[in-house]
């Protein structure tokens, strides 16, 4: 495309923009924010590491049979420090406030919130307490009552014995009838 050529008469009119170098400066502008956003992302990342090795010593604590536990940083649109599956630590709008929330099926409820590391780690190291003794009730069955059995009534072999002697004869009996009603 050529450029239009302007006049030196019409001096004080602006030369046209051109398209190419408007997406130039639209995409130098988009870089900048974006390294912005990434700037922020990083350092909400190095926050929650920050956290993370403050969470250390708790999950050290932590015995090795009970994996209810799966503690790591996920890096995504919002990095977030997992606790365990329905819990996790995300940071504030304004990227310097920890913000502990639990998952529930009522929606996201908060469990604490604070800029100090510290009210964190003691916000989740009481989670972990309760999730431990959650896991305890749930690992002990109590023991059914055992409904009694009850015997069954033995019965007695003499009734069997005459009720079979009584048909018997009475079977006698009446072949014996029959046979004399016959010869008669």
């Amino acid at each position: 495309m050529s450029e239009p050529e302007t006049s030196g008469t019409h001096s004080s009119q602006p030369r046209p923009v051109r398209l190419r170098d408007a997406l130039l400066r639209a995409r130098i502008e988009a870089a900048d924010r974006t390294g912005v956003v990434v700037d922020l992302r990083d350092a909400e990342v190095a926050r929650l590491e920050i956290l993370n090795d403050a969470l250390d010593p708790l999950f050290a604590q932590v015995p090795e049979q009970i994996d209810l536990f799966d503690r790591g940083i996920s890096q995504g649109d919002t990095p977030r420090l997992w606790i365990d599956v329905v819990a996790h630590i995300v940071m504030g709008r304004d990227k310097r406030m920890y913000r502990f929330v639990q998952d529930t099926r009522f929606g996201r409820i908060v469990l604490a919130e604070s800029h100090d590391t510290s009210v964190i780690v003691e916000a989740v190291t009481d989670y972990v307490a309760r999730r431990m003794i959650e896991r305890e009730h749930a690992m002990v069955v109590p023991p059914e009552p055992k409904p009694e059995v009850a015997q069954p009534r033995r019965r007695s072999r003499v009734w069997p014995f005459v009720f079979g002697f009584v048909l018997g004869a009475a079977a006698l009996f009446g072949l014996a009838l029959l046979a004399a009603l016959r010869s008669w």
